[in-house]
């Protein structure tokens, strides 16, 4: 069974210490077994300026099992499906202990942007491409931050309307904006989906 109070405590720390780094986890809707993560890309990157977005799921026996995460932004990335959003990390797989918290797997996930392991690939054509075609690696992972990861310059009440003229309703247009951090290609994914 989930620790719920270890939870809420790994929340409020999360949210105490990741002020200042931009890095932050709530919860999705009113359950702690699933959240949502939020990484700013890491300077002197490709990844620099961009806001990826995580789906985090905790199992059962959480904290003694890792946290099951998987980018939800496309992300260019040796270590990360450009598919499905999969992290290949040792610390969310064997190498998880209970001592590690949600913070440490976020600031491990956002160090894993800045230095790639190319030869241990979760996608082995971003591999290749980084061990045989570094430039054209990196213009393609600055092209997906700026086409994924970038909030658009539109202001808040353009993305309402916009959106409202696809069908959905201005209140759940509005929470689920601020759900995404402002991001209108996710926010229009989760209205899609039927998440909110």
């Amino acid at each position: 069974m989930i620790d719920f109070g270890r939870v809420q405590k790994e929340l409020q720390e999360c949210r105490k210490d990741f002020e200042a780094s931009g890095i932050k986890v709530t919860p999705r809707g009113d359950s702690l077994s699933r959240l949502v993560g939020t990484i700013p890309g890491p300077i002197d990157t490709p990844y620099e300026g961009g806001t990826f977005h995580l789906d985090i799921t905790l199992p059962d026996a959480y904290p003694f099992y890792p946290p099951k995460m998987q980018f939800t932004t496309k992300v260019w990335h040796p270590n990360i499906s450009s598919q499905s959003g999969a992290i290949c990390l040792d610390i969310l797989k064997d190498q998880w202990s209970p001592a590690l918290t949600l913070k440490t797997a976020l600031i491990s996930v956002q160090a894993l942007l800045s230095v790639p392991e190319p030869n241990d690939p979760q996608d082995a054509v971003v591999a290749q491409q980084y061990h045989k075609d570094y430039q054209t690696f990196f213009s393609t992972a600055r092209y997906w931050t700026e086409a994924f990861a970038k909030t658009s310059s539109l202001g808040v009440e353009e993305k309402v309307k916009k959106l409202a003229d696809m069908g959905f309703s201005d209140p759940i247009i509005r929470s689920t904006l601020e759900a995404v951090g402002g991001d209108e290609n996710l926010a229009l994914e989760r209205l899609c989906s039927g998440w909110n």
